[in-house]
């Protein structure tokens, strides 16, 4: 590998690593919307459950009586508060198991199956933090070693092919 090469495949490394030292940082800040978006759906829940309780029935038979009624506006709010309920339990689900999972591993546990609103509003309002955990240090390695690995492969590449032009006989 040449200097330029060498220099080449550090500067990526070194941006790699760089962006890759966020990615626990960007769980935690995930971790914190979902926490705050679990916190409101309860409301919305838990109001359900007691109105549906207050007429002897359960959340199942609530929703069942929505989804019967003549009324199409009826009929809407009872899909949507199953989409509300459905929502709720998959954030909690997910958020039991980033609780769980060990702090260099939570990126991958919130790649596996994001809420993508959540998701997108955590990266619109993303703010970098310095990597001085653990989980930040093997993530910046990580991305170093990754994106140093690819510009040293894709610089090889183009050195063989510029020195296949150069010795090809049409080259000229």
């Amino acid at each position: 590998m040449g200097p330029i090469a060498r220099i080449i495949a550090i500067v990526a490394g070194l941006a790699g690593g760089t962006v890759l030292s966020q990615a626990p940082e960007f769980a935690q800040q995930y971790r914190q919307r979902i926490g705050g978006a679990i916190d409101e759906l309860r409301v919305i829940v838990e109001d359900f459950n007691r109105q549906a309780t207050e007429h002897h029935l359960n959340r199942q038979q609530a929703l069942k009586t929505y989804a019967q009624s003549s009324d199409d506006f009826l009929r809407d709010r009872g899909a949507s508060m199953q989409s509300t309920i459905a929502r709720y339990e998959t954030l909690l689900s997910q958020q039991l198991k980033l609780g769980a999972a060990a702090p260099v591993t939570k990126p991958f546990v919130l790649i596996g199956e994001p809420d993508d609103v959540v998701f997108a509003n955590t990266l619109r309002d993303f703010v970098p933090g310095v990597p001085v955990s653990f989980a930040g240090l093997v993530w910046a390695a990580i991305g170093f070693i990754s994106a140093w690995v690819i510009a040293a492969l894709l610089g090889f590449s183009v050195r063989r092919v510029v020195r296949g032009r150069r010795t090809s006989p049409h080259a000229h």
